[in-house]
């Protein structure tokens, strides 16, 4: 099976089991290719639910192509579950998230779902978290120190770029990816992650950081994790 058939089939997977909450609720829905495979399965069901919050203007955008209706997070005061997929897993829910630039408000859907259910295929299953370069959004004045901070903690630091700009470039402001909060994103390499949580945190302490890419605060709770057999169900 082709990638792009994983991500079909666990976004498949993942509209069956919504469909398991009772009418009337509000789905928390993340952002990324394999969430968008989820917005389009769920799509003819959703009268299903009262309604929708979205962790970025692109699903957002998708999501009222389909007829959703779309929430604000400040008018909904709890989530029965949330569904976004990873960059990254472990064995015990730990992800790294943020390869779309969306970390900032998938962190804060996910703060308020009971339930967090990642989507994902096998190959985003790691015994150890680092191996893809971990994001951190950043006020793009304090990109300077906290590139300092991180190559005291060993990290290789890149500025992520437009998806239009050649990698060999010199890196400018002018080229800077930038978020929907219109931040920065620090791309870090070089970290062997064995702490998600303590990591997570000390990260989140430096000025001017928004959002570091571990989710180990808001980790995953119920993994659907496809391959070329099929789904695996796997309660974290």
């Amino acid at each position: 099976m082709t990638q792009d058939q994983l991500k079909q089939l666990v976004g498949e997977a993942a509209r069956d089991e919504v469909l398991k909450l009772p009418a009337g609720q509000i789905l928390g829905v993340g952002t990324g290719s394999t969430v968008n495979y989820f917005i389009d399965a769920i799509a003819p069901h959703k009268s299903h639910f009262a309604g929708t919050v979205s962790s970025s203007n692109a699903s957002t955008e998708r999501l009222l192509k389909h007829g959703f209706t779309v929430l604000d997070p400040n008018d909904v005061v709890q989530l029965p579950v949330y569904v976004d997929g990873a960059d990254e897993i472990d064995p015990q829910g730990n992800m790294i998230k943020g390869g779309g630039g969306a970390l900032t408000r998938e962190k804060i859907i996910a703060s308020m779902a009971n339930q967090f259910l990642c989507i994902c295929d096998s190959s985003k299953q790691v015994p150890v978290l680092g191996h893809f370069p971990l994001p951190i959004e950043v006020m793009p004045m304090a990109c300077a120190i906290v590139t300092r901070e991180m190559e005291k903690l060993g990290g290789k630091v890149a500025l992520r770029l437009q998806k239009s700009v050649r990698a060999d470039l010199n890196q400018t402001p002018s080229q800077a990816f930038v978020t929907d909060n219109g931040g920065w994103i620090l791309e870090v390499t070089g970290l062997s992650i064995t702490d998600p949580a303590a990591l997570e945190a000390q990260i989140n302490q430096i000025a001017g950081v928004l959002t570091v890419g571990i989710f180990a605060k808001e980790k995953a709770d119920v993994l659907l994790v496809s391959n070329a057999t099929g789904i695996k169900r796997i309660v974290l």
